[in-house]
């Protein structure tokens, strides 16, 4: 290890670059569709010890003595976000001939602007960087910090934060609960960065020792919880049977002739009106994906009719659809991504609007300007949808309140408003079929299924094209239909975890975990361990 600790350190010019960007690269293998966890021990291992030798000549100030750190830890972070994202430019092949110029855009651009804040994460961790088992500690904090702002700046991004590295299986999901994602990615990157400490022998004993403690109480907790008897559903409430629908619909036939749209609802409706399968109960919610109507639904009152047809007086129908709100005489309507709720009677009886639309998918920043130059919304709704200004509970006549999440909103571990607490479940209706068979379906549900043990509620989750499921409050799959699939899945809503762990704690732990990380990198930059 000390022969290939000297080799890195000391590699320099194109081959350094190289390296780091393959570093990077490697790290994507421990998330889905793979799973490989340990990769991250040798993306985080070979990050290391490139900062290690990320020198500046003496004298230097503090930017250019910073920068050799900053351009090593872009270049690892443009090799996890391009190989990572990729398949985010699949979404412009849909209608190539408008959006394929953007292509560079999406696979490199994109990521070119996420690796700043891996930049930034080396950089702040080099200042504080030393020889022993600090160093580690100041890269945890670093890049800790860094994920929180990823989250929420310009809107944030926080897909594939490197915490999901660790989470591959409800197993090591758990850890969640009690930090939360981002407290899980500060512990994730000493644990993953720990063995670099063979290759320089200082401080390997107490920081490899730490990082076997942390990844020990990680699985430790994770056997726990999932040993714990399953709590009873609410008192007040009897226990849905959810049906899941996956119509597995193809995105430019979504987008085509009103016939095309015809054929689409009576599938849904077909996929609603199904026989249980062989001693299966009848539904009590039926939950369809996102914009799942192909039409405005308050403009087609046949539409509502159809689905009381198909749908038990005491049934409820919850949906994906566009919902537009009209602005008055001369007034351009302003649309929405919504949810309806839809009783058995073909009666509207609540909704939700999305509150963090996607950038350039749902709106164009700077519009006025933007469109001068051609760049318009990949989703073709005039003038683009419109965020709600708060997200609230949706509550059914049985007394059962659901967190309703739109599509990518569900990565967002601290948007999560007070409500959640009050949820019995979060449902969350997407429509990944932008993204056709890539990794990008199976990264989405696994970012879901943290969130639901992050928050201990179970998930009811409907994607036109996959992953759906019904995923417990520990973030096991109940029942789910894979990517590519038609047909429903019906299931019974389990409870909630019952833990004294509330929202604001997790956070305190997460801001806990980054103090310690801090503490442990400044006492050893200034020499006393």
């Amino acid at each position: 290890m000390e022969w290939l600790a000297d080799r890195v350190i000391l590699v320099w010019g194109v081959r350094r670059a190289l390296l780091a960007i393959g570093a990077g690269a490697i790290g994507v293998l421990a998330l889905p569709p793979f799973g490989f966890f340990a990769a991250m021990f040798v993306s985080f291992t070979l990050l290391v010890w490139l900062i290690d030798g990320a020198a500046s000549p003496p004298g230097s100030g503090i930017v250019r003595r910073l920068w050799p750190a900053f351009f090593t830890g872009w270049l690892f972070g443009f090799g996890y976000f391009v190989a990572g994202l990729w398949w985010l430019g699949h979404a412009l092949m849909i209608d190539a001939e408008q959006f394929a110029w953007a292509l560079p855009l999406a696979i490199l651009g994109l990521p070119a602007f996420l690796a700043i804040f891996y930049g930034l994460a080396a950089a702040l961790a080099r200042l504080l960087w030393s020889d022993g088992f600090g160093r580690i500690a100041a890269l945890a904090f670093g890049f800790g910090l860094l994920e929180w702002l990823r989250s929420f700046v310009f809107t944030g991004f926080p897909w594939n934060a490197i915490g999901y590295g660790m989470m591959p299986t409800p197993l090591m999901m758990q850890s969640a609960h009690l930090i939360g994602m981002l407290g899980v990615t500060v512990l994730s990157v000493f644990v993953f960065a720990a063995p670099a400490l063979l290759g320089t022998r200082q401080g390997a004993i107490p920081g490899i020792g730490l990082a076997i403690l942390l990844f020990g109480a990680h699985l430790g907790y994770g056997y726990y919880a999932l040993h714990q008897p399953e709590p009873a559903f609410r008192a007040d409430a009897k226990a849905p049977v959810v049906r899941i629908v996956q119509p597995n619909i193809d995105q430019e036939a979504k987008q085509n002739t009103a016939s095309d749209r015809t054929a689409i609802f009576e599938q849904h409706l077909a996929l609603t009106a199904a026989p249980p399968r062989e001693g299966g109960k009848r539904p009590d919610i039926i939950v369809w994906p996102e914009t799942a109507l192909p039409f405005i639904l308050t403009d087609n009152s046949d539409a509502l009719t159809r689905m009381a047809d198909v749908l038990s007086d005491d049934q409820i129908l919850i949906t994906g659809a566009v919902r537009a709100e009209d602005m008055g005489p001369g007034m351009p309507p302003r649309y929405y991504n919504s949810i309806y709720v839809i009783d058995g009677k073909g009666q509207i009886i609540g909704a939700a609007d999305k509150v963090h639309l996607v950038p350039f998918g749902e709106y164009v920043p700077f519009e006025s300007v933007l469109e001068n130059f051609g760049i318009a919304n990949i989703v073709e709704m005039p003038g683009g949808f419109s965020a709600a200004a708060r997200r609230g509970l949706l509550t059914l006549p049985s007394s059962i309140r659901l967190y309703p999440l739109l599509c990518y909103e569900i990565i967002f571990p601290n948007e999560m408003t007070p409500d959640i607490e009050r949820a019995d479940a979060i449902v969350n209706v997407t429509n990944d079929a932008w993204f056709g068979d890539t990794p990008g379906p199976y990264q989405h549900f696994q970012q879901a299924r943290v969130r639901a043990v992050e928050y201990g509620l179970p998930l009811i989750r409907s994607a036109n094209s996959g992953i759906s499921a019904l995923v417990d409050a520990r973030g096991r799959v109940v029942s789910g239909l894979d990517l590519n699939q038609d047909g429903f899945i019906d299931a019974t809503l389990g409870s909630v975890t019952q833990s004294p762990i509330g929202r604001s704690s997790r956070f305190l732990c997460f801001w806990l975990c980054l103090g310690f990380m801090g503490s442990i990198g400044g006492i050893s930059r200034v020499g006393f361990i």
